[in-house]
């Protein structure tokens, strides 16, 4: 009888600290947390605490600078902890989310948990077949955009977390508005990361709002093995580095990217010489298409054309661009392969967390003695 009574008191001594029900956790100091486990992202922090985790989205929209929101994941059942700013606080995991971006999309449905979207920004602009006719079939709604955003249906969908991208601030626009009802709007800056890991890196803080830690850290690990090998074997077997040129002009402005982003690191680790390489800034940089053209006579290939599906659409912006060499060569490639009928890219989308295969496409258009036989998959020629 008293082994029993002592089995007893053990479970449910057990269940009160693994549940917590009705229990307050307490504020756990930044130096009483585990190892932080992010390696490549430099928009988010995440740590294990005692009990629940603290995310921390870092100037999660352009133009911030200097702003941290810290966000409290706290497992169902369990109270937040006291003193912390409790509309920061996200019971985890999160069952129904409306979502804005559809790099969130291929995120969610790494994961397995597709099946907890109720809305989206855009439902024709989804590439991806079955969450295309989930919203053919109205299982995920359209909600709208921005100023446009159908708020009343957002309420009507009870969501436990709106997935926002930071083009404004804050305080701005629908996302105000969806603050001033409560409902919790967090900001996924995955965009913004200037590392092609660093962004398939946001797999983490995905998968720590569902409470799926090991399989978002498995489904990264393997991406950052793919990756890095792929861009080791590049480096190891290439003889020169070919200049690559980006974009197209848009009414006598050339936007060029930097040399610090996204797309130049994955043209840098695909064996590239980006033309821009040694600049460096947190913005798209405005230039005349003259000056990009002086330079543009080095480059031997020509990516990321934006709307040109052809090498007659380029033509139709500047006849002049007639003369470059990669268009001359025919070296000018789109990453517009895979791509619906509304402009639903999926280089945006499942392309977020397939970073290896968008630098296998990259270095085998650059490279293709390295990779006889290899189709591309994102990328393809304007002819």
């Amino acid at each position: 009888m008293r082994s029993v009574i002592i089995l007893f008191q053990t479970i449910i001594l057990f269940l009160l600290l693994s549940c917590g029900r009705g229990k307050s956790l307490p504020v756990e100091k930044p130096e009483n947390a585990e190892k932080p486990i992010i390696s490549y992202a430099k928009r988010f922090k995440l740590v294990s605490l005692e009990g629940y985790s603290q995310l921390s989205v870092i100037d999660p929209w352009q133009g911030a600078s200097g702003v941290v929101q810290t966000w409290y994941l706290v497992p169902e059942g369990i109270q937040a902890p006291a003193g912390i700013d409790q509309s920061y606080v996200i019971h985890v995991p999160v069952r129904r989310i409306v979502c804005m971006s559809t790099t969130h999309l291929s995120m969610i449905s790494a994961i397995g948990e597709s099946r907890s979207i109720a809305g989206f920004s855009g439902t024709r602009l989804i590439f991806d077949r079955d969450l295309s006719e989930k919203a053919a079939e109205g299982i995920i709604r359209e909600v709208g955009y921005d100023d446009n955003l159908n708020k009343e249906l957002i309420m009507n969908l009870n969501p436990d977390i709106v997935i926002v991208y930071g083009i404004g601030s804050e305080s701005a626009g629908y996302i105000g508005k969806l603050r001033e009802l409560g409902v919790p709007v967090f900001f996924d800056a995955d965009y913004l990361e200037d590392n092609p890991l660093g962004k398939a890196e946001w797999l983490k803080a995905i998968g720590e709002l569902f409470c799926k830690k090991q399989k978002a850290d498995s489904i990264f690990g393997r991406v950052e093995s793919r990756y890095n090998k792929l861009r080791d074997y590049i480096k190891a077997g290439i003889k020169e580095r070919p200049k690559v040129l980006l974009g197209l002009p848009f009414k006598d402005t050339w936007y060029i990217s930097p040399g610090n982003s996204y797309i130049s690191n994955l043209i840098r680790d695909a064996g590239g010489d980006y033309l821009w390489e040694e600049t460096e800034s947190r913005y798209s940089m405005p230039l005349s298409p003259e000056s990009v053209y002086i330079k543009a006579l080095a480059a031997g290939y020509w990516l990321n054309t934006g709307v040109a599906e052809s090498l007659k659409d380029i033509l139709a912006i500047d006849t002049r661009l007639a003369e470059l060499p990669p268009f001359r060569d025919k070296m000018v490639f789109n990453n517009t392969l895979r791509i619906n009928k509304d402009g639903g890219n999926d280089y945006w989308e499942g392309g977020t967390v397939n970073p290896d295969v968008i630098l296998a496409d990259i270095a085998s258009i650059l490279h293709p003695d390295l990779f006889q036989g290899r189709n591309l998959v994102y990328y393809k020629k304007l002819n």
